[in-house]
């Protein structure tokens, strides 16, 4: 009778953020041992490798949004025949707003073997030093780069009352810093800048203040921690009046500009009638 072959597994490897410090003890051993390692971005994985004094030999490919539906099967294979895969991205936890989401789900829907070594999260990290409330919050992805989609996220978060926690490209955080104090002046909100790093940064404040700190150039990775909505916090009178415009400009009705405005924002359809009839009879 044949030998049953050694069972393989995709093991899902959290590194650190900055500070090398931080990579557990059984993370190194799957790096060291793993018979290969798919990374988002070889280079990194290398620096790190090379830091611990682990040998890559070979065992080193690539794993990045470009190329990880090519990727799939080949990860599938190697697992089916009995390796050991780890997956890794940059920094942090993969398939947090990085690639393998594919890989992991192929692997599982294969009946193998998917487990993980975990580690290091920019998300919770940023949550546990904001200073804001931690026992219920949504991580949104990166901030929206169309209007038309800032918008609606815009509008969700109107309503959201759980923490919101997404990451920002540091040459788009004024901008978007400045369309959430737009929006949300006196919310209290954090950013949490380079993260473990030696110019890590967590500024706290109103998101006016924070729009104002952050008006000009920024580096490093970013995170943003954004206090979820108040009972008592209502929208003012200047920004019905925005979604209103914008929601006539698109072509609505009053009628239905005033519904949409009234659910989106929360508030009751009689407060944002109002303000239509007196926008009506603005000159």
């Amino acid at each position: 009778m044949d030998a049953t072959p050694p069972r393989g597994r995709l093991v899902v490897v959290a590194t650190p953020l900055g500070n090398l410090g931080d990579v557990s003890a059984r993370a190194l051993d799957v790096l060291a041992s793993a018979d290969a390692l798919y990374c988002e971005d070889t280079r990194r994985t290398r620096q790190l490798l090379s830091a611990r004094h682990i040998d890559a030999a070979g065992r080193l490919e690539s794993l990045h949004e470009h190329n990880e539906a090519q990727r799939v099967a080949e990860v599938v294979a190697r697992v089916a025949r009995g390796e050991t895969v780890a997956l890794v991205s940059d920094a942090g936890t993969p398939l947090v707003s990085d690639p393998g989401a594919r890989v992991v789900t192929a692997v599982a829907e294969a009946g193998l073997v998917v487990t993980t070594v975990p580690g290091p999260s920019a998300v919770v990290a940023a949550l546990s030093v904001s200073g804001l409330a931690g026992e219920r919050f949504c991580f949104e992805g990166f901030f929206p780069r169309r209007a038309a989609e800032q918008r609606v996220r815009l509008e969700e978060w109107a309503r959201e009352t759980r923490t919101v926690v997404f990451f920002e490209s540091p040459r788009r955080l004024g901008a978007t810093l400045a369309a959430l104090a737009a929006r949300f002046p006196d919310r209290p909100a954090a950013v949490v800048r380079e993260l473990t790093k030696l110019y890590e940064e967590v500024a706290r404040g109103s998101l006016g203040e924070l729009a104002a700190r952050f008006s000009g150039e920024v580096r490093g990775e970013v995170v943003v921690v954004l206090a979820g909505a108040g009972a008592a916090e209502a929208p003012s009178r200047e920004a019905l009046e925005a979604a209103l415009a914008d929601a006539l400009a698109r072509g609505a009705s009053t009628r239905e500009a005033v519904e949409e405005v009234a659910s989106a924002l929360g508030v009751a359809r009689r407060e944002v009638y109002d303000v239509a009839l007196s926008l009506r009879r603005r000159p």
